[in-house]
This record gives C-alpha cells, structure tokens and sequence, in this order.
C-alpha cells in the first residue's frame, strides 16, 4: 500500500470505520492527535494500535504537546508550563532556566514516545511580541534568549529520542492577530525579519528536524501566506538557509489558509510550493477531501513520502510500563524534573 503526505486529525477516542477507510488512503501518511482523541492511557494505547493496523507502512503520529495552553494529553501525564515560564525564569537564573528548558523538551518527548506518538511539533520559535495566538507560547520576545533556552529544549528532545519541528518559520510572533480566525499579514521589510523572527529558525535550522510554516503573509516576500510560497520555501528556506529537514505546513483547515480556494487546492498549492506534509486537523474536513482524491496526485519520483515520514519517527528510551514505574516511585532524577516543571505552571486560560 502506498503512502502520502497528508496528516489527518481523527474523529474520536475509537476508529470508526470511516475513520479506518481514511488511514488507507494512499494520499495520507499519518495522523495528528487532539484533546478529543485522549480519555485515559489505556485508550489511548488502544487507538494508536488501531491506526497503525489500518496500514501495512508506519504511519507518523504527531500532536501539539508543548505545555500551557497547548498540551493535547494532561490527565495522567506532566503538566507541562508554557514556554515562557523558561524565558521569565532566565531573567534571573540563565543557567537554571537552560536546565529547565532541558528537563521541559526531554520530559515532553519521553512520555508522547512511550505512548508510540513520534512527534510533538516543538519548538515553538516565535518570539513573543504581541501575538494573540503565541503569547505565552514564545520562550521570549528576545531572539537570542529563543535561540539559547531552545538549544537546551532540542537537547532534552534528542536525548529522549524525538525528532524536533520548530514552528511557526518564518515567525508569528510579531503580528497580534490569530490565523485561526483571521487574515494575518506582517509588512515590515525581509531585513527587518532576518534580524529578529526568522534569527531562531536561522541559527538552528541544522540542530532541526522539521521546520512548520506559518499562514501568514509577508508582502514585502510575496503576496501569499508562507506555506503557499516558493520564494519563501524553496529560495529562502531551501536555497539560501540551506535547510535540509522535513517542510511541514501548518493545519489547512484555519482561516487563514483559505485564501487560495478550497481545500484540495491548499494541499497541492502547499506540495507544489515545497511543503513535504501538510496538516488537515478538522475530521470534517478529511472526508471530503479523500472524496475528491484518487491514489496519491502528489507522488514525488525519487522521494517516496515514506522516507520523509521515516526522517520524523521517534525512538522511544523507555516503554510505557518503565516509565510508569518511574512516576509511581515518586523518587529518583524522573520525578524530581516532573515536580520542578509542575512547579513552573501559573493559571493557564483555556487551550486554543
């Protein structure tokens, strides 16, 4: 059975049947998880048996752990602080913030691997300036305290054996309105970005194995969100940073991946301009995308998708059954790390 590039969001806790007809398309590659997909670990073990069933290659399975406001799976797993919980603590203690920072990235990766869920798309790399959408996401509004607490995250991430995708390249950060909901442009000139939002995704593109675009437009680039841009992904990103990883687009479901048409037409705009996987997170949405869809029109000659997916699947340093020992216990490295990230959370608002 072939294998493609899209990476659908599922309806429910269980696999319908609809559901199973999805993952056997040839045009879909892999999953990314929600809040709606998690009730308890057991279940959870059970539907990622069920979805790597339905094909006889690995699909890739994915989903937003980073802690605060956006952590998919929290009953039963570490309560992960926001990423600005590490930029505040830097303002006093560099190199505590940096250990932490490390404790945050290896912690997260750990439990999502032992669970068989191969990717958090972490970092996050925006800088935190004014961003309805990223806000207390963002490490800090300072590049280079981005670019140092996130060396320390990537490490913790490695260690555990998690592949890295940084996001939102080449930044959100800067502009205050939600692509969820909105049409968000940043009109400030390239070199204006080059010097402060694209900085992290600049400096540790090598240390990264997935980069996910923003839908956002920068005008003085071209006139099409990022993730629609060949200026942006092939000459920019590709040809003068020179980066080698996996390009993965943002979900094509929010509004401001709409402007080009409907939806078939993102996925291909999103291919076509140089994205290797693209995200359709909204169950609704994937029926009648797959309708419209026969075998897979986006095959690449020379790069079947399933060694792009093979770049991004994890290995997991601990099984379920090992890690659950170690929280149990209550004592040792493992639970010292949970008790001081958990020490970090303030009151989060409801996750977006």
């Amino acid at each position: 059975m072939s294998i493609g590039p899209i990476l659908i969001g599922v309806a429910s806790t269980e696999l319908s049947n609809q559901c199973r007809d999805h993952l056997q398309h040839p045009a879909v590659g892999g999953v990314v998880l929600f809040s709606r997909n998690y009730r308890d670990r057991a279940q959870l073990e059970n539907l990622l048996a069920e979805i790597q069933s339905c094909c006889d290659e690995r699909l890739l399975v994915t989903i937003d752990q980073e802690g605060g406001r956006v952590q998919r799976l929290r009953n039963s797993f570490t309560q992960l602080p926001p990423l600005a919980a590490l930029g505040n603590l830097h303002e006093d203690d560099p190199h505590h913030a940096g250990d932490m920072a490390y404790r945050h990235g290896r912690v997260m990766a750990t439990e999502m691997l032992a669970c068989g869920i191969d990717v958090s798309f972490a970092p996050v790399l925006d800088l935190g300036r004014g961003s309805s959408v990223i806000g207390d996401r963002a490490l800090s509004d300072d590049p280079a305290v981005v670019i140092e607490l996130a060396q320390h995250y990537l490490a913790g991430m490695r260690d555990a054996g998690m592949k890295a995708c940084g996001k939102h390249f080449p930044g959100h950060g800067s502009v205050e309105a939600d692509s969820h909901f909105s049409d968000v442009r940043d009109i400030r000139p390239l070199a204006e970005l080059k010097n402060n939002d694209m900085r992290p995704f600049c400096d540790l593109h090598t240390q990264l194995d997935a980069l996910m675009i923003a839908h956002v437009v920068y005008p003085t680039v071209d006139d099409r969100p990022a993730g629609y841009s060949k200026a942006w992904l092939r000459d920019i990103l590709r040809a003068e940073m020179g980066f080698q990883g996996v390009i993965i687009s943002d979900d094509l479901g929010m509004h401001a991946a709409r402007s080009v048409g409907p939806l078939k037409h993102r996925v291909g705009q999103c291919i076509k301009a140089g994205c290797d996987l693209v995200l359709v997170g909204k169950n609704e949405d994937v029926d009648p995308l797959l309708a419209e869809i026969k075998d897979n029109p986006w095959a690449a000659p020379g790069q079947p998708t399933q060694d792009v997916l093979g770049r991004l699947y994890g290995t997991a340093s601990l099984n379920a059954a090992q890690l659950e020992e170690l929280k149990s216990s209550g004592v040792g490295e493992w639970a010292q790390w949970r008790r001081s990230l958990e020490g970090l959370n303030q009151p989060q608002s409801s996750a977006c």
